[in-house]
């Protein structure tokens, strides 16, 4: 099956900085996941950070489950080296950005693009989105989009560029970028419960043995996760209603130590006759024993900044019945009355938060303050929630049933070992689709990002040409040059300069001749050398161990 290289940015896959969001534990699954069950001869990886080999090795080696398959590391700068596989997979979705990089270094038909969305919230993925129709992404790329809401979010952004490209320039010649819905996976055999750590967690916390418990996974930030206030209301409503005692574990992170405690202590309030247990969710040996602990899972995502959301997935892997939000990737993974229940939302008619994106694009709001503000129009269903809730809390059969349902769901739709051939399938058609395309002229700018010295070009007083005239001053030694040439103030970018090996030959050629013509010096290098030894020496003349004089 198709293979592709991937883009091997450690933050996207390391889940042991502190600060664990949900792509990093995304993208750790999808590694793990893939290094398992990709059916490829070799594995690709692309070291875009120039990371250190043992930090790369060290990631792998945690994540590889085995995997004893020979690997590949490409290159930062080596972007040739992507025409085989002739896929790159990236862990985000600003894949114009990529195309632009593609087509100024190795040419725009060298290799196929394929992200993956995760927030697409932040001004810069808003920007990389709409990137899609004015960067040169082609029709052999593809942006993967992990539900079915989110296809649509990107799909309404897409739509308003289109209009507005349309109206100011005419209708749009070349194709789009593919957009395909493949969801997010999991490694379902990580969240396997024991009946040793429901009771290590229960003793623990203080759980008695028949206590019914609902777990929350997730960070403990109300702008920018979820406000637990709803699930406090509704946990609450519902111990009312049922006269049973509920415990509720709520297993995360908060930024701060203060900011953890003001969380934690507006829940409680909210919720007094339920058992509030936070927990430092973090740790490994947490994340995946936690899930024994509970006896259903709830959720109630109520901010944009969600696009999919593993942690029901990773609930009902562990057989959990999942009480969540009818909220954006929840409506693809939660089956309601079969695996849990999806409580209805509420929010505003499209049209009616221009304010809000107003005071975004004018950056009188930050990133964090807007998704805030925007999920505070957010409004569920109390009465179906407190139903959903009650009802698993007073029937112990119907929550087994429910979340047998779950893990058989989770093992056979959301498993990477399900997931990862739909990549491998969308690879291929890419890599397809690429090959039949004719070859397309080498195309080494960004007008976006021109050349600084066309940009410039009116900066100085000419530009250097072969015609101009080159020597080494009276006096001037080889010696002489190179140790000028070697002092910090001459040396402080290295980027692309002539190798000592072409700076003595340049000039030694410039000693033993007397000097000459840029273009006589040139024809002693390799042509594929001339232009960073023409370059260079500017470089030398800077240091004041080379006259150069206009062309006769």
């Amino acid at each position: 099956m198709q293979s592709a290289a991937i883009y091997f940015h450690p933050d996207a896959f390391d889940t042991t900085t502190g600060r664990l969001l949900g792509r990093h534990a995304a993208g750790e699954s999808f590694l793990r996941g893939y290094m398992r069950h990709a059916e490829v001869e070799r594995l690709d990886f692309w070291n875009v950070t120039g990371a250190r080999q043992e930090v790369l090795d060290a990631l792998i080696q945690a994540n590889s489950g085995g995997s004893e398959r020979p690997l590949r590391w490409i290159a930062r700068q080596d972007r040739a080296a992507l025409a085989d596989p002739g896929v790159v997979q990236i862990p985000g979705p600003p894949i114009g950005q990529e195309a632009w990089r593609r087509r100024t270094s190795a040419g725009a038909r060298a290799y196929s693009i394929c992200g993956v969305t995760h927030t697409i919230a932040t001004p810069r993925i808003m920007d990389g989105i709409a990137g899609l129709l004015l960067d040169p992404a082609e029709a052999y790329d593809a942006l993967i989009c992990t539900s079915s809401a989110v296809r649509a979010s990107v799909e309404a952004q897409l739509d308003g560029v289109r209009d507005y490209l349309r109206t100011e320039f005419g209708p749009r010649a070349r194709a789009e970028p593919q957009r395909v819905t493949i969801p997010l996976g999991i490694n379902t055999e990580d969240f396997a419960v024991t009946a040793a750590d429901r009771a290590a967690w229960r003793e623990r916390l203080g759980i008695p043995a028949e206590g019914v418990v609902a777990l929350y996974v997730g960070r403990f930030n109300v702008r920018e996760k979820m406000n637990p206030g709803l699930m406090a209301i509704a946990l609450e409503r519902a111990a009312q209603a049922t006269g049973r005692p509920i415990y509720w574990v709520s297993s995360g992170w908060a930024e701060t130590e203060e900011s953890g405690e003001i969380y934690h202590r507006e829940t409680r309030a909210l919720c007094p006759s339920v058992t509030y247990l936070p927990i430092d969710g973090r740790d490994p040996s947490v994340r995946y024993s936690i899930w024994s602990v509970a006896d259903f899972f709830i959720s109630f995502s109520d901010n944009i900044q969600e696009t999919f959301g593993l942690t029901p997935v990773e609930a009902m892997a562990a057989g959990l019945p999942c009480v969540v939000t009818d909220w954006n990737g929840y409506k693809d993974t939660v089956r309601h009355g079969e695996d849990g229940f999806r409580i209805p939302t509420l929010a505003p008619a499209p049209g009616e938060g221009a304010d809000l994106a107003q005071w975004l694009a004018c950056e009188w709001m930050g990133y964090t303050q807007y998704v805030g503000a925007t999920a505070q129009y957010t409004a569920i269903d109390y009465a179906e929630a407190v139903s959903a809730i009650s009802i698993l809390v007073t029937n112990a059969d119907y929550r087994r049933r429910l979340g047998a349902n779950a893990r058989a769901r989770a093992r056979a739709v959301f498993d990477w070992k399900a997931i990862i051939p739909q990549y491998q399938a969308l690879w291929a058609d890419l890599d397809a689709r690429r090959r039949a395309c004719a070859p397309e002229p080498f195309s080494p700018e960004n007008p976006f990002r021109p050349d600084p010295y066309r940009l410039f070009g009116g900066y100085p007083t000419a530009h250097l040409t072969d015609g101009h005239r080159i020597a080494l001053p009276p006096g001037v030694t080889v010696e002489d040059a190179t140790v000028l040439l070697d002092l910090p103030v001459a040396v402080y970018s290295g980027l692309n300069r002539p190798t000592p090996v072409e700076v003595e030959q340049t000039l030694t050629w410039l000693a033993e001749g007397g000097g000459g013509v840029v273009a006589d010096l040139l024809r002693t290098f390799p042509a594929r050398r001339r232009w960073v030894v023409r370059r260079g020496l500017l470089w030398i003349a800077r240091q004041g161990v080379l006259n150069i004089r206009p062309p006769e």
